[in-house]
């Protein structure tokens, strides 16, 4: 069985009143994607961002690799291996693409006492930013500038950034956001590459997508977990597709 590598146990989030996540238990696995699905308001983002330490736990436990994390900082997550995107693109545009991803692998092992040393040509760096950029589809544009790539070329150099920094957990909300249809086939098919060494949870709109490349999907309904499954239990249960995917999508082959 695939190695569990970040879990959650009733993890909870609440914003005064309101509980935007309650107990919450999931896991994932190295070698599966799991989509988080639901509604606009179901906690998917709450729950990316109670993952990665954008916020903080009400209460429950984020477990990785069997440690507590629950009260480390993003930074502290980053570090031992935990990675994500945005929604919005966060990248550095008037960089290139490699100095984009140097400065990500760079984060990893700090150099400040060396501050008027070539990083561009310290050998360790060169490896992990090239096999980063080979991942993400961009070593052919390494030296362009970020800005003036296509958005989906961006998407995939926010992809390299996180890669950069040696990730075993992938966090990505909603990577096809604005793409078109050819770029996201590549986007997928990049993310099938990646799979194999790495824990992927993906947080997207595009149900195609979603089923095209999910092994593990698990739907959210007003903060809570309806049900996790494989595609094929999830398009057919007559909850999930009253709550949230409805008869078409759910019947979508």
């Amino acid at each position: 069985m695939n190695e569990v590598l970040l879990r959650t146990v009733e993890l909870r989030r609440t914003f005064g009143g309101l509980a935007a996540n309650d107990c919450v238990s999931i896991e994932l696995r190295r070698g599966q994607v799991h989509a988080l699905l639901g509604p606009n308001g179901a906690g998917k983002s709450t729950l990316i961002n109670l993952l990665s330490g954008d916020i903080p736990a009400t209460s429950g436990q984020v477990i990785y690799r069997d440690q507590d994390i629950t009260r480390l900082s993003p930074h502290e997550r980053s570090l031992i291996g935990i990675g994500r995107s945005y929604q919005k693109t966060n990248i550095f545009p008037g960089f290139t693409v490699r100095e984009n991803c140097r400065l990500a692998a760079q984060s990893r092992e700090p150099r400040a006492a060396r501050i008027f040393s070539d990083a561009a040509a310290w050998g360790p760096y060169r490896e992990v930013v090239d096999r980063a950029l080979r991942h993400a589809g961009l070593a052919d544009v390494a030296g362009r500038r970020a800005s003036e790539l296509s958005h989906g070329q961006q998407r995939q150099l926010e992809l390299a950034i996180v890669l950069a920094t040696q990730p075993q957990v992938l966090l990505l909300d909603e990577p096809l956001a604005g793409m078109g249809h050819e770029e996201s086939l590549r986007m997928i098919e990049l993310l099938r590459g990646l799979v194999e060494s790495h824990a992927i949870l993906l947080v997207e709109h595009d149900m195609d997508a979603v089923f095209a490349i999910a092994d593990v999907l698990t739907v959210m309904v007003n903060g809570v977990v309806l049900m996790t499954g494989t595609p094929e239990q999830i398009r057919s249960n007559p909850e999930v597709q009253q709550a949230y995917l409805g008869a078409d999508e759910a019947t979508h082959g």
